[in-house]
């Protein structure tokens, strides 16, 4: 990869400087659809950098739960491998690519340095911070004082969004798992949303009206 190929990858890096280190220093990954890029309990030893596709974060309890957190969209990382690189501490999320997804990952030690030597990098680990902080917050929030319908609404609109198409590829068990409930919650829940002509279920698919976001807003 060429380093005019990465600026598109990454436009956010202008720095020639940083942006040669990235492809001296990077590991470019292809990872499959559900390839599991890190479970609670692992050490992490790279900082992902997602270019293309996106990767599910997922908060894993002690009896095997699942809960989602967030997404990685091209250009970002995850705040919390920065923080386990930091504490020098084992991973407590789970991270999955949600479709053929192409990153490239930075050795621990080398963000390290590079926190001090380049200050678009510093200023990327701090915005990348901040974001995540913000979408724990929204996610902790939805736990702690949205309905279920709520938050299956949200969930939906947020895949929709993600994919970039309004047909989402999914079980009732998947998205049950990851919202912390029984399939069977989930499944009367999608139901109601049916007979409101609102999305249209079929075989481990969900059809989503266009104007989705604008219906579940009033």
């Amino acid at each position: 990869m060429s380093i005019e190929e990465l600026k598109k990858y990454l436009p956010g890096f202008t720095d020639p400087a940083l942006l040669e280190e990235i492809l001296k220093e990077g590991k470019i990954m292809s990872l499959e659809q559900g390839h599991i890029l890190m479970e609670p309990g692992q050490y992490v030893k790279m900082v992902p950098i997602v270019l293309e596709g996106y990767i599910k974060i997922l908060r894993v309890d002690e009896d095997g739960k699942e809960l989602f957190l967030y997404y990685l969209d091209p250009g970002e990382t995850c705040a919390l491998s920065l923080t386990c690189c930091s504490a020098s501490k084992p991973s407590e999320i789970k991270a999955v690519a949600e479709e053929k997804t192409l990153m490239i990952g930075i050795p621990i030690h080398i963000h390290e340095e590079w926190t001090s030597r380049f200050k678009q990098w510093k200023d990327f680990v701090s915005s990348t911070y901040q974001n995540r902080f913000n979408e724990m917050l929204i996610a902790l929030d939805a736990v702690a004082f949205k309905r279920m319908d709520q938050r299956l609404m949200q969930y939906i609109l947020t895949r929709m969004k993600q994919a970039g198409s309004n047909e989402l590829a999914t079980t009732h068990l998947e998205i049950a798992t990851e919202l912390g409930t029984s399939r069977e919650v989930i499944s009367r829940l999608l139901k109601q949303l049916e007979k409101k002509k609102w999305i249209e279920l079929g075989r481990n698919v969900i059809y989503i009206r266009d104007d989705f976001e604008e219906l579940i807003s009033h």
